[in-house]
């Protein structure tokens, strides 16, 4: 098939893009880069202002649109707050007004969203995709997402959405930050450590877009793996495989708040996620538990 990829060159983008490839589909990226790619074909939209040739869609035969700014890259300025909620809300309703002029339209798209959707808070609750969202930033931007995601659907495609979680790749991503004083053997649970870390192995989120595509989904899912874990136990997951010592006394928050300012409730807050709905419509697991994932990708 003919697949088109939005935000193709980030972390997921680009695992992504291999893991189609490897099954004979033809990729091409939606970029503001006309060289974001060696070897991969790219189309040079322009969310912010508007600004995709109809023409370049044609012959597409489905979308996962991947594309916003890092929640997490940058200090939350009222600035980058803005910018984190407009890419992914301009470039969704780009794509929904460049597919609407076209007289053979992809036959689905998958769109990420982000399991902020329920609030940034540690409970008692394990949150399934039926329950409602927060109101605080993350949320309140995920539901705006989520509802120009939905107009896609009013154009005859199949449209779903996948709430991610903690992506665990060695590449990048907050693993890597995670891991770093680990490795040198000053690694610590953070604040009360009680909070918990919806994670999935990246190729395990990768194929869950994927199974999207190939079952043809209309519906919403969590991209989080099975096992409910909490800081202080991921942390000491994360020390055994990479066989070095835990540093005891926790980060407090404070520290955490002076460092990061609002985005500390990234790492200070979390809650358990279900997965159950997107097992019971047949998608399986490679990575269940944490040690699966950390030792496959620190083999």
């Amino acid at each position: 098939m003919e697949i088109l990829i939005s935000g193709g060159t980030g972390l997921v983008g680009s695992r992504l893009t291999e893991m189609l490839e490897e099954e004979g589909h033809n990729v091409t990226l939606l970029s503001r880069c006309p060289q974001s790619h060696e070897s991969i074909k790219t189309i040079v939209w322009d969310p912010k202002n508007q600004q995709l040739d109809a023409e370049d869609l044609k012959g597409i035969d489905y979308i996962f649109h991947l594309a916003g700014a890092g929640v997490a890259d940058k200090a939350w300025t009222n600035s980058y707050k803005k910018m984190i909620a407009s890419s992914r809300i301009e470039s969704t309703q780009l794509l929904y007004d460049t597919i609407k002029m076209l007289e053979q339209k992809p036959k689905g798209l998958v769109s990420a969203s982000a399991v902020g959707y329920y609030g940034i808070r540690t409970t008692d609750n394990i949150y399934l995709e039926n329950d409602p969202p927060d109101d605080d930033f993350l949320a309140d931007t995920c539901v705006k997402w989520e509802k120009e995601v939905n107009k896609l659907s009013t154009l005859g495609m199949k449209v779903s959405k996948i709430r991610i979680g903690l992506v665990l790749s060695k590449k990048g991503g907050a693993l890597k930050e995670i891991a770093r004083p680990a490795k040198i053997g000053f690694g610590a649970p953070i604040g009360s450590g009680a909070q918990y870390m919806p994670w999935i192995h990246i190729d395990d989120l990768c194929r869950m877009f994927i199974h999207c595509m190939h079952q043809e989904m209309e519906d919403t899912f969590n991209g989080v793996a099975p096992e409910h874990i909490n800081n202080r136990d991921f942390t000491r997951k994360l020390a055994r495989v990479l066989n070095k010592p835990l540093w005891l006394p926790k980060v407090p928050s404070f520290i955490m708040k002076l460092l990061l300012g609002e985005r500390a409730q990234l790492v200070l807050q979390g809650s358990r996620i279900s997965a159950e709905k997107i097992q019971k419509k047949g998608f399986e697991f490679k990575f269940e538990s944490l040690k699966e994932a950390l030792l496959d990708l620190y083999s």
